[in-house]
């Protein structure tokens, strides 16, 4: 869709043009129009004039003589010659002798000229910039007053487009492009819809983490209709003084009836679609803009080719006058993509750019578990980037390997050099996790270990890829997640008989599972199904509220302690017992600084072999 950009020159440029228009005026053309017309004669003409006696008022400068007729309504020029006895003659013919000879102008046309011609223009540029003025204000003489802010929408406009976003450049998201498929089949053929009496849906709201393509969406529903479509933020109807931002809404909806059928998005729409709770001295402005856009939304029926559609991570937060049937009627899902449809996102926007033949986009997919659209599409930006640096012109496959090492952990930190001492701790907190990892089972495989730091702040970092897709978590997998978690604590104990500030996100995170698991998961025999905790924002990584009393969060507090330490306890014995291959696999990790899981694997494997032997 191709965005129709208003115009954004300020009324000061205006203004400014106005004044030079009148400079001009006032230097060039009123001074000429004012001074008196001069008319170029021979000396003959000027010799009978004298001797006729027609000449009023004469003055004989060095190189010219200029005179006048008897009247004084015209004014001559002619080249003086050497002529001694001109000045007798002119005495005699009865010519009048002045320093300037000017031709005085009629009072009328003197006063219209220099007086009335710059006051109307200064009017009529008034009354445009007026006119101008009033047309960005949206018409409402209250913001005139304040002289501050506008009542006209900010909404981005996009017209019908041949090259527009369709369905097709939309991947991964299937369950959504299927329910607003009847949105844009009703925009075609609405009379199919009102022959049996159904109504479109008002409005959909799109719900989902950010980075899924929820804007895209619209934006895809748009092309697919080819309708004009309307984009604004919800941010853009907060003002600072009532009534301004309603005037947006009302001038929003205006717009787009007289465009119907057309597509009007409300990205964020959150900011101004809170829970109103009442208060007394609470944010007026807001809920009257809310207000404005629920009357707007009654006040035209489904059968007028005008669709709503918003977006919003927080759908817990909506009033839910918002959400009753006849306004958002659809609440649509724009989930995080599956394995598939990371696959599908990732050769989307693989056409893109230019790729070597054997890049395997499935092994990037399972690598990026839980990334969004967005991120899909920056860790191929990135892969381009990086073929750009090493001097090639096609991206490879471990391009695109590292760009997700580089979305997940940040870029390598070429100024960050460890001692030794320092490195061969990372290395064994490392080996620690994998090892843990490795040794258990229901456990994702190891697909890589570095020690190599990263801007995000990591020392090293092991990644594990699973080899499918997974939704469900059986209580044994989490324990052995918080087994894993621990693992790099654990090593640092066994070899070094201390510990450092390393482990400190595994502490987190380990923490934070145990927790989970008592207070949310139901996984413990003394609490049951009950429920501690509430998790909400669950779009924007999800906050936990407790609900229980302070004796009951402190046997939770005690319980998560067990939990991690009973697993922190496992993952030493599992060490422990494979000293061994913890000292081998550590010193290859020093040495060579990455390890691949395929070598891992290899180096656990043949020391199996060994102890077999």
């Amino acid at each position: 869709m191709q965005e129709v950009k208003p115009n954004k020159k300020p009324l000061i440029f205006y203004w400014c043009a106005a004044l030079i228009i009148l400079l001009i005026l006032n230097t060039f053309v009123f001074p000429s129009a004012l001074k008196s017309q001069v008319k170029d004669v021979d000396y003959g003409t000027f010799m009978s004039m004298m001797e006729d006696k027609e000449i009023g008022s004469v003055m004989v400068n060095t190189d010219e003589i200029v005179f006048t007729d008897k009247s004084g309504e015209n004014v001559y020029k002619t080249g003086n010659l050497n002529d001694p006895q001109l000045v007798d003659r002119l005495y005699a013919s009865g010519a009048k002798f002045d320093k300037e000879v000017v031709r005085e102008m009629n009072p009328i046309l003197y006063y219209l000229i220099s007086i009335i011609v710059p006051i109307a223009l200064m009017i009529f540029v008034s009354r445009w910039l007026s006119k101008k003025m009033m047309n960005k204000m949206g018409n409402n003489p209250t913001m005139m007053q304040f002289g501050m802010g506008s009542g006209q929408n900010a909404a981005k406009v996009y017209v019908k487009s041949d090259n527009g976003i369709k369905f097709k450049d939309v991947a991964g998201e299937e369950e959504a492009k299927e329910l607003l498929q009847e949105i844009v089949d009703y925009l075609h053929n609405p009379q199919k819809y009102t022959e049996i009496g159904a109504s479109l849906p008002k409005g959909a709201l799109l719900v989902g983490p950010p980075g899924t393509g929820k804007t895209l969406l619209a934006k895809a529903v748009a092309g697919e209709a080819d309708v004009p479509f309307f984009s604004i933020s919800g941010s853009e109807f907060v003002q600072m003084f009532v009534g301004m931002g309603a005037a947006k809404v009302r001038d929003l909806f205006k717009q787009a009836k007289e465009k119907a059928p057309c597509i009007v998005f409300i990205d964020e729409i959150d900011t101004i679609g809170k829970k109103r709770d009442g208060q007394i001295g609470g944010n007026d402005e807001r809920e009257q803009t809310l207000n404005q856009l629920l009357t707007e939304m009654d006040g035209f029926d489904g059968n007028n080719g005008v669709v709503i559609l918003a977006a919003t991570n927080r759908p817990e937060s909506l009033d839910p006058a918002l959400l009753r049937p006849g306004r958002f009627d659809r609440r649509i899902p724009v989930e995080l993509p599956d394995l598939q449809g990371r696959i599908d996102i990732l050769k989307v926007h693989g056409t893109k750019i230019k790729t070597s033949g054997n890049v395997d986009y499935a092994a990037i997919a399972k690598a990026a578990a839980g990334a969004s659209g967005a991120e899909l599409a920056n860790i191929i930006n990135e892969a381009a980037l990086r073929a750009v640096r090493h001097g090639r012109d096609k991206v490879q496959q471990q391009d695109l390997m590292e760009s997700v090492e580089v979305v997940i952990a940040g870029y390598q930190k070429k100024n960050k050099i460890l001692s030794d001492k320092e490195k061969l701790v990372v290395a064994y907190h490392e080996v620690g996790h994998a090892l843990v990892a490795a040794l258990q089972t229901q456990s994702a495989p190891v697909q890589k270990i570095t020690i190599i730091p990263r801007t995000s702040g990591a020392l090293g970092y092991t990644m594990q890829v699973e080899d499918g897709e997974h939704y469900l978590m059986t209580k044994t997998e989490l324990e052995n997640k918080i087994a894993t978690f621990t693992g790099g604590r654990a090593a640092e104990e066994i070899i070094f008989g201390d510990v450092t500030t390393g482990a400190s996100n595994d502490i987190e995170q380990a923490t934070k599972l145990a927790r989970a698991m008592v207070s949310r998961f139901g996984m413990t025999d003394e609490f049951g199904m009950v429920a501690m905790e509430t998790l909400s924002n669950q779009y924007l990584g999800g906050d936990t509220t407790l609900a229980c009393s302070n004796e009951t969060q402190t046997k939770i507090d005690q319980m998560v302690i067990n939990i991690v330490d009973a697993q922190h306890d496992k993952a030493r014995q599992l060490l422990q017992d494979n000293i061994g291959k913890l000292h081998e696999i550590a010193k290859y990790l020093y040495e060579n600084e990455t390890i691949t899981g395929d070598e891992f694997m290899k180096i656990l494997y043949s020391k199996n072999e060994m102890l077999e032997g």
